[in-house]
């Protein structure tokens, strides 16, 4: 027994359609991007020579996030590297991400990577994130960067 042409167009009708949302639907590629950490980024601002660079790797799709972090000229030992939020410029927050291991010394580049829930994810994407270095000297933070991912 034949079936309709009417009902023989449905299924590929129908995977075609499938197809063509499952392609056009957001399939976000991850994105590098830079951070300068500054004391005058620190709230409130520290005097310091110290300068530093986090290279930032984010996937939306799986929120994952990659960073290395390199500083120099820091006054004192770096006693931990977190990020915190949210917040933004100018503001301070608490702890979110350690990115260095409580204890542990605390030495340029610092490497690693986090899987982060959606709700720090959330904030992540909309800046409210930033990236602190404390040191013995700057217990505080000595330097500091606002995270701000790229618009896609």
């Amino acid at each position: 027994m034949r079936m309709p042409i009417s009902s023989r167009l449905v299924v590929p009708v129908i995977c075609a359609l499938c197809f063509a949302l499952w392609a056009g639907a957001s399939h976000a590629a991850p994105v590098s991007f830079k951070v300068q950490l500054s004391g005058s980024q620190q709230v409130p601002p520290v005097q310091t020579a110290a300068t530093g660079t986090a290279d930032l790797t984010y996937d939306p799709s799986s929120r994952m996030l990659s960073w290395t972090i390199m500083y120099s000229g820091v006054t004192g030992a770096v006693t931990m590297v977190h990020m915190h939020g949210p917040a933004a410029a100018g503001k301070n927050a608490s702890p979110q991400i350690w990115l260095t291991q409580k204890g542990s010394p605390v030495a340029s580049p610092i490497k690693g990577k986090a899987t982060l829930t959606p709700e720090q994810a959330k904030q992540f994407e909309a800046g409210e994130w930033y990236i602190n270095v404390h040191t013995e000297s700057q217990p505080a933070g000595e330097i500091r960067g606002q995270v701000m991912p790229p618009k896609s």
